[in-house]
């Protein structure tokens, strides 16, 4: 799987170890396209002591006739999130107008239980409605319903999925959001927009060059992503629901790893535009850039913090690849990983308090996760070759790409390691994750 991350404008030389600190200048080796029909997330659970809701899921009424099965989506969602347990729910469907008897499911040690049905209507559309009962309690939580052409079932199942979430746990669920992240068949490279488990891609772009590196605008309207179609890393972004694209960065040397600002008024990338590679901002709207680092080494991979005032970054002026932080406008630079060699690929939670970031142990590529307030950090994969991880926008999972048995997968994990799910199918690879905001 490595080398990866190289920086096509500089010399090996410059490169520390097998893989460079230019993220998104990669080779993206031998991936081959997953069609989106093959790809099944399965959760793996491993730890003890976890505090999970146990909730029970009855069958949809119609589910068995619906194209896409509401009921289990919602409770693949669920269980992923590394919140819920599920109990066996068997016997006949229960809809949104059921009265069920609940003491039967306080013998199933189900707290709470999710009804429902899915009607196929003369139009074509779905009529899809659910209703939540606290078990425990006795007491009705609510419902939803909605009305989607067949398109949109699934979304229909995720949005089910986010009520349910976020009655229980008092947060907002993020099974609804998107992904975005990039595929290779033969000699066409695609960029990807999906289903926050991977389901439902549709391609945003397909090029005979490398796509690398996409990020979401914070609207969730737009992909930046780094293109060599021109023969060199060249800096576009993209409109998802149009399809339209313009040229953000196109100059002298090489144009790389873009990252938007959290009010989306500016871009902060990698250009060697004047030599080294250094961090400069860049106008959304385009225009010259004004350059933030002054260093003479590699400087790359800019994240934002949430609140717009900090801007975390690699760079191997110490002598090796580390995560840096420093002010907005460039200024007051401090290093931030001390623990290891070999840091790079930073991302910040949504919520400020959590960085995730990969670290070489031994040769072995690890997803390390800090709690940025104690500057504690530790390994949360038994994987040796995890990259590009991207947060929830709810902060509570990370999305990674990694190699499992000889194959790149993709990955969302909890915060502390103990619940994984991965995107397998019949063949192929994906790469280049990035989670996209909550819809607005």
């Amino acid at each position: 799987m490595h080398p990866k991350k190289s920086d096509h404008s500089l010399p090996a030389s410059c490169l520390p170890g097998r893989r460079s600190l230019i993220a998104g200048l990669t080779s993206l080796g031998a991936l081959t396209m997953v069609p989106a029909s093959w790809a099944q997330f399965r959760v793996e659970v491993s730890g003890v002591g976890l505090t999970q809701l146990p909730i029970a899921i009855a069958s949809f009424r119609g589910d068995a006739q619906s194209p896409q099965k509401i009921a289990a989506i919602v409770q693949a969602d669920l269980e992923r999130s590394g919140q819920f347990r599920a109990v066996d729910a068997s016997g006949n469907p229960l809809d949104e107008s059921s009265r069920p008897d609940l003491s039967v499911w306080r013998q199933r040690a189900a707290d709470s239980l999710l009804t429902g049905s899915v009607t196929r209507l003369a139009d074509g559309r779905y009529d899809v409605r659910c209703r939540l009962w606290d078990v425990v309690r006795g007491q009705d939580l609510g419902g939803q319903s909605y009305v989607v052409p067949q398109s949109d079932l699934r979304l229909s199942a995720h949005r089910i999925a986010d009520f349910v979430y976020e009655k229980l746990t008092g947060e907002k669920g993020v099974f609804s959001t998107r992904i975005a992240y990039v595929t290779k068949a033969g000699t066409r490279y695609n960029l990807w927009v999906a289903d926050s488990d991977g389901e439902g891609a549709q391609s945003a772009l397909a090029s005979p060059e490398p796509i690398i590196s996409p990020s979401w605008s914070p609207n969730g309207s737009q992909l930046a992503y780094v293109s060599f179609e021109s023969r060199k890393p060249v800096i576009y972004a993209h409109d998802v629901a149009s399809g339209k694209r313009r040229l953000l960065a196109n100059f002298r040397g090489s144009n790389s790893a873009p990252a938007w600002s959290p009010d989306g008024n500016q871009l902060v990338a990698t250009l060697s535009r004047d030599g080294g590679s250094q961090l400069y901002a860049i106008a959304a709207a385009g225009g010259e850039p004004r350059r933030l680092t002054q260093s003479a080494s590699i400087d790359t991979e800019p994240a934002f913090s949430p609140d717009g005032r900090s801007i975390y970054f690699v760079s191997d002026r110490g002598g090796s690849p580390q995560i840096y932080r420093m002010g907005a406008s460039g200024s007051n630079v401090e290093r931030v990983t001390f623990t290891g060699s070999y840091n790079i690929s930073p991302a910040i939670s949504p919520d400020g308090r959590w960085l995730a970031y990969i670290s070489r142990i031994g040769g072995a590529f690890k997803l390390h996760v800090m709690e940025l307030g104690m500057g504690t950090a530790v390994a949360i994969t038994d994987t040796n070759g995890d990259e590009s991880p991207s947060f929830a926008p709810n902060s509570r999972l990370i999305v990674y790409a990694t190699q499992q048995q000889g194959r790149e997968a993709l990955l969302t994990t909890t915060l502390d390691g103990k619940i994984k799910a991965r995107l397998t199918g019949s063949t192929g690879d994906i790469r280049e994750p990035d989670w996209g905001p909550f819809q607005r």
